[in-house]
């Protein structure tokens, strides 16, 4: 897919779900998303690496020590919505991007944009939610 995107293009109901400029403008966002997470957690690392530094005061190692978990778990949420953004990168490739894995139907253009690793439509995660508050009930 070769689309050279308008720069000020910006996704709209009146146009035909999921062509090819469509398509192009969602794997874009994908991918500059991607990249900001991925330049985010090498600056950890590397904030990390520095920071061998002992702190003197038992209650400000503590807090830097709560910084740094704090921090790695951030990554680690990081790392986890890396992979669905691969995965949403391999669904515009495949064709199936933006369109729900329940009912096949297509997902609106602002929960997309809201949203861009969405692979339900509103009422089918409305649904599943439900379900799943029910089975937490139990």
């Amino acid at each position: 897919m070769n689309v050279t995107l308008p720069p000020d293009y910006v996704p709209s109901e009146d146009e035909p779900f999921m062509n090819d400029t469509m398509r192009e403008y969602f794997r874009q966002k994908l991918l500059r998303w991607r990249a900001e997470l991925l330049r985010e957690s090498d600056e950890t690392l590397q904030h990390l690496q520095e920071g061998g530094m002992q702190e003197p005061d038992i209650a400000d190692r503590a807090s830097a020590e709560a910084d740094r978990a704090l921090e790695l778990r951030t990554r680690d949420r990081e790392r986890k919505l890396i992979s669905k953004i691969d995965a949403a990168i391999g669904r515009v490739a495949d064709g199936s991007y933006g369109y729900c894995e329940e009912t096949g139907e297509p997902i609106s253009i602002r929960r997309l944009e809201a949203r861009p690793i969405a692979t339900l439509s509103i009422e089918a995660q409305e649904r599943h939610e439900r379900l799943e508050r029910t089975h937490r009930e139990d």
